[in-house]
C-alpha cells in the first residue's frame, strides 16, 4: 500500500464496502438520512447483481422483502419494477407461511437499482477494491483502496458478499474470481485478521445456465404466475404493476442422472477435497442431494428465465461443481434437456466471511467501534437476508455517527429480528438461510402484516415519508373500524343469508349471529360474505385480507400476544455492558465462557445462547437484582 505516492485523501460520514443487495440498502439508508456516503464496488456493472437464482422472495424470504419495504428499504420496490413472473407460494396453507416470490429480469433489476443509487443525494459510487481498514484504538477511521487512496469516515459498513478471497471451482478448474468472472477482493481479509476479526471459509454454488432454444418444453410442466399480482412494496397496487408474465417450467432428474453423478462422484471437488469451505445444508448441490438422499428416485428441476430479452435459462435445483463433461452428461439426462447446450457452467464459489458471534445485535463489531457488517460476510446466504442486514447496519451506522441510540428489531417484531438474533446469538457453522420454522411467533410475523409491524419504526427512523405514513395510518384506522363494526353487526336468519351460506356448503342460520362469527367458519371468509355486509365500503383486497385473518385466527393471535409479552419482559431486562460473569456465583463454567464470548445485551438474548441453561438464567436474574441495588 503506497498512499503517500497516490496522495488521494477524502472524507465521508459513512463508507459502504460492497454494492450487492446488502450494500445497496446500507448506502441508501445512510444517504437518505442525510449523511455523506460513499459506496465501493469492484465493478459498477455488478451493482445489485443476482449471480445465482433469478428470483426475489420465496418461503420466508418474501417476509424479509416486505419487512424491508415496510421500513423504507428499496428491494421490494425494485422487484416490482423488474419482475417477469409473480407468485404467492403456499396458498393452500395458512397465512403465516404464505410467501411472495417473483422471477426478476436480472439485467433490469440491476439497472433499476443502479438508477436509484446514482440519483440519490449524498451518495457517491466508486469503483475500487478496498484492501485495508484504518483502525485506531479499536475505532474504525476509514478505508484504504488497493491503489493506496485513503477514505476517512466516522463509520464503515462491510457488505463484501462472496468476494473476499473468492475462487470459483468446477472439476479441476479453479478460477480465482468472484461470481460471473468478476474480480475477487483478495486483500481485505488480511486486514480483518490483523484487526483481531475471526475469519471463516464458506462455500455456495450455482447451476448451469442453458440455451432456451435447445430445451424441449413439451416434456415439462408449465409453471405460470398468479393471475392477480401481489406487489412486494406496500406503496404499489396490483393494477399499477401488472404486465404479461413469463412461464417457468418443472421437470425432474432421472435414474440415469443419478447414475452419472454416482459414477463420477470422485471427480467432484466437494468429495475430492478441493473445496474446503462449508456449504449450505438447505440448498445443497445436486451431487450432495443424490448422495445424501439415496432413497429419492428423482429431484425437482425448475427451468427459470434469466430475463425477458435473453435465451439464458437457470436450471434451479441442479447446482453443481462437477467437471464440464459430467455437467453435459448430467443435464442432458433430464427430460426436456436431452439436447441442451450449456451457456455457463455450474460452479461452486468459496469465500471468506466472519464469525457472526463477534457482532452486537446492531451488527456492529464488538471489538471495533463504528465498524458494521451485513450480508454474506456475516455467514448468511441469499439476496433477501443480505438486504435485510444491510438496512439495519446502514441505519445503525447513521445512529452511531449521530451519537443516537441504535435500533434493534427483536424476534417478536419481524423475521429480520429472527435472522439477526440467530446470527449474533447462536452463530452459524454453515451459510444461514431464513425459514419460517425459525420463528416462534410466525403467526404474528406474516408477510401480509409487515407494514403494521414495522412502518411506524421506519417513520421514526426517517425512511418513511409523511405522505406514506399518513396513508398507512388511514389503512390501520379503516381496518380497526370495520373489525369493531363486524363484531357488533348481527346477520339474521333470512333467505338472502341462508342462500349464500348454502352456496358455500355452510350450515344455514336458525337465529341471528354476529357477522364476525360467520367469518370464523372454515369454509367462509369475509370476501365471500361481502354481499351480506350492507354498510361495507369499497375495500381493497389487502384490507379485506387483514379483517379476515383477524377473525379467523383471533384466539391463536391472543395466545401468541401473551407469549410475546412474556418474551418482552426478558428482553427488557438489560445486562450491564461491564458485567464480569466470572464473579457471578453459581454460574457454570460453560455458561461463563459462552456469556463472556457473546456478551448478550439482555436476559432474553442470554437465554437463547447454546450452553446457557435455565438454571444459569435464574442465577443471573438474582445477581442482577443485587447488582442494580
Amino acid at each position: 500500500m503506497n498512499s503517500k505516492i497516490n496522495g488521494v485523501k477524502e472524507n465521508y460520514d459513512i463508507v459502504v464496502v460492497g454494492a450487492g443487495h446488502a450494500g445497496c440498502e446500507a448506502a441508501l439508508c445512510a444517504a437518505r438520512l442525510g449523511l455523506k456516503t460513499i459506496m465501493f464496488t469492484v465493478s459498477v456493472d455488478s451493482i445489485a447483481l443476482m449471480p445465482c437464482n433469478p428470483n426475489i422472495g420465496g418461503t420466508s424470504k418474501g417476509h424479509l422483502v416486505r419487512e424491508i419495504d415496510a421500513l423504507g428499504g428499496e428491494m421490494g420496490k425494485n422487484t416490482d419494477k423488474a419482475f417477469i413472473q409473480s407468485k404467492m407460494l403456499n396458498k393452500s396453507k395458512g397465512p403465516a407461511v404464505h410467501s411472495l416470490r417473483a422471477q426478476a429480469d436480472k439485467k433490469n433489476y440491476t439497472q433499476c437499482m443502479r438508477d436509484v443509487l446514482e440519483n440519490t443525494d449524498n451518495l457517491t459510487i466508486k469503483q475500487a477494491e478496498v484492501s485495508e481498514l484504518i483502525v485506531e484504538d479499536n475505532i474504525v477511521k476509514g478505508v484504504i483502496t488497493s491503489s493506496g487512496a485513503e477514505y476517512y469516515s466516522t463509520s464503515v459498513v462491510l457488505c463484501t458478499g462472496v468476494y473476499l478471497k473468492a475462487k470459483c471451482i468446477y472439476g479441476d478448474v479453479v478460477n480465482y474470481t468472484g461470481p460471473n468472472g468478476l474480480m475477487a477482493a483478495n486483500h481485505l481479509s488480511q486486514s480483518l485478521i490483523d484487526n483481531g476479526i475471526e475469519i471463516r471459509r464458506f462455500k455456495t454454488g450455482t447451476p448451469a445456465r442453458v440455451d432456451k432454444r435447445t430445451i424441449d418444453f413439451s416434456k415439462m410442466e408449465e409453471q405460470k404466475g398468479d393471475e392477480c399480482i401481489t406487489p412486494f412494496s406496500f406503496t404499489n397496487k396490483a393494477e399499477d404493476i401488472e404486465r404479461p408474465q413469463i412461464s417457468c417450467w418443472l421437470t425432474y432428474t432421472s435414474e440415469n442422472t443419478h447414475n452419472i453423478i454416482k459414477n463420477n462422484i470422485d471427480r467432484s471437488p466437494l468429495y475430492s477435497g478441493v473445496i474446503e469451505g462449508t456449504g449450505p445444508r438447505y440448498c445443497p448441490s445436486i451431487e450432495d442431494k443424490v448422495m445424501r438422499f439415496a432413497d429419492k428416485s428423482r429431484h425437482q428441476v425448475f427451468i427459470e428465465p434469466e430475463g425477458e430479452y435473453t435465451n439464458e435459462m437457470y436450471v434451479g435445483g441442479m447446482s453443481t461443481s462437477l467437471p464440464e463433461d459430467v455437467q453435459y452428461a448430467m443435464y442432458r439426462s433430464v427430460p426436456g434437456l436431452e439436447n441442451v447446450n450449456i451457456v455457463r457452467n455450474g460452479y461452486a464459489i468459496e469465500y471468506d466471511c466472519i464469525n457472526p458471534l463477534q457482532l452486537k445485535p446492531t451488527l456492529e463489531l464488538k471489538n471495533i467501534a463504528g465498524l458494521f457488517c451485513a450480508g454474506q460476510i456475516n455467514g448468511s446466504s441469499g439476496y433477501e437476508e443480505a438486504a435485510a442486514q444491510g438496512l439495519v447496519a446502514g441505519v445503525n451506522a447513521v445512529k452511531y455517527v449521530k451519537g443516537e441510540s441504535p435500533i434493534i428489531i427483536n424476534r417478536s417484531m419481524g423475521y429480520i429480528g429472527v435472522l439477526i438474533d440467530d446470527l449474533v446469538t447462536k452463530g452459524t457453522n454453515e451459510p444461514y438461510r431464513m425459514m419460517t420454522s425459525r420463528s416462534e411467533y410466525r403467526l404474528m410475523l406474516r408477510q401480509d402484516n409487515a407494514d403494521q409491524r414495522l412502518t411506524t419504526l421506519g417513520y421514526e427512523i426517517g425512511l418513511i415519508s409523511e405522505e406514506r405514513y399518513s396513508k398507512f395510518l388511514d389503512k390501520i384506522n379503516t381496518i380497526k373500524y370495520h373489525i369493531n363494526r363486524l363484531q357488533s353487526t348481527i346477520i339474521g336468519a333470512n333467505k338472502e343469508a341462508n342462500d349464500l351460506l348454502i352456496s358455500y356448503d355452510s350450515t344455514p342460520l336458525v337465529s341471528g349471529v354476529y357477522f364476525s362469527d360467520l367469518i370464523k367458519r372454515p369454509e367462509l371468509s369475509y370476501g365471500k360474505l361481502l354481499l351480506l355486509d350492507k354498510k361495507c365500503d369499497i375495500l381493497s383486497d389487502d384490507i379485506i385480507e387483514q379483517i379476515d385473518n383477524f377473525f379467523k385466527y383471533e384466539g391463536y393471535i391472543e395466545k401468541q400476544n401473551r407469549q410475546i409479552e412474556q418474551f418482552k419482559k426478558l428482553e427488557n431486562k438489560l445486562i450491564p455492558e461491564d458485567i464480569d460473569y466470572s464473579s457471578v456465583g453459581s454460574l457454570r463454567l460453560e455458561a461463563i465462557q459462552k456469556l463472556e464470548k457473546i456478551r448478550p445485551i439482555s436476559i432474553g438474548q442470554a437465554s437463547r445462547i447454546s450452553g446457557v441453561s435455565p438454571a444459569d438464567i435464574s442465577v443471573l436474574l438474582i445477581y442482577l437484582k443485587t447488582y442494580n441495588r
